[in-house]
């Protein structure tokens, strides 16, 4: 079964569409892995908690570093294992978001950034990559209109999450096949349909 990712800006839905696909799948009788970035696993659920909330300052080199144990711990205990049941796997932001955010958003060396993460992955990756593309300012109000607690990147300014989001249109240019880019401005059910014209097209579920 596929590995797929879900991956935008803050506030463009994907959680919700990962949610939408999963009990899709199991309606369907699918086994289904749907887990996230960071957490998924007990020790990224406490790593979460550090990374998303925006009391505690993180350098921002600690911020990746961070992430990567996270993602280590997550395909050791959650991902690959789910892969060799014979799971579909959906994850709530992957890889991607790791050179949008840390690479683009925050400014260190993305060539750095790849190498280590290429060695954490050890070879793991999504067969596709949803991306679910929406204006910055819309996703950020969305995000208020959610939840009045800021956290750590809901916090950052515009030009941050206009980094993001160039970037992360750069790597769906630069991976066609992989990644697909999903307006994200309708309602969710609207995106849902599309989201599943790309899965069951892709995959005949």
């Amino acid at each position: 079964m596929p590995f797929i990712s879900f991956e935008g800006v803050e506030g463009c839905g994907k959680s919700t569409q990962m949610r939408l696909l999963a009990e899709r799948l199991r309606g369907r009788g699918g086994a289904v892995t749907a887990t996230r970035e960071p957490g998924g696993t007990p020790l990224g659920e406490r790593l979460r908690a550090i990374l998303l909330e925006s009391r505690s300052a993180l350098d921002p080199l600690a911020e990746w570093l961070l992430f990567e144990a996270d993602r280590r711990q997550h395909l050791a205990e959650v991902v690959r294992p789910a892969l060799a049941a014979g799971a579909w796997v959906l994850c709530d932001r992957f890889s991607d978001s790791t050179e949008a955010y840390q690479a683009a958003g925050r400014g260190l060396d993305a060539a750095l950034i790849a190498e280590v993460d290429a060695r954490v992955r050890d070879g793991v990756c999504p067969e596709l990559t949803l991306l679910y593309d929406l204006d910055v300012a819309e996703g950020l109000a969305r995000t208020r209109r959610r939840d009045a607690r800021e956290g750590r990147f809901e916090s950052e300014d515009l030009a941050f999450h206009e980094r993001v989001r160039r970037r992360f249109l750069e790597i769906a240019r630069r991976e066609p096949l992989r990644v697909v880019v999903v307006p994200a401005q309708a309602d969710a059910p609207a995106v849902f349909e599309e989201t599943w014209r790309i899965v069951s097209e892709r995959f005949a579920p």
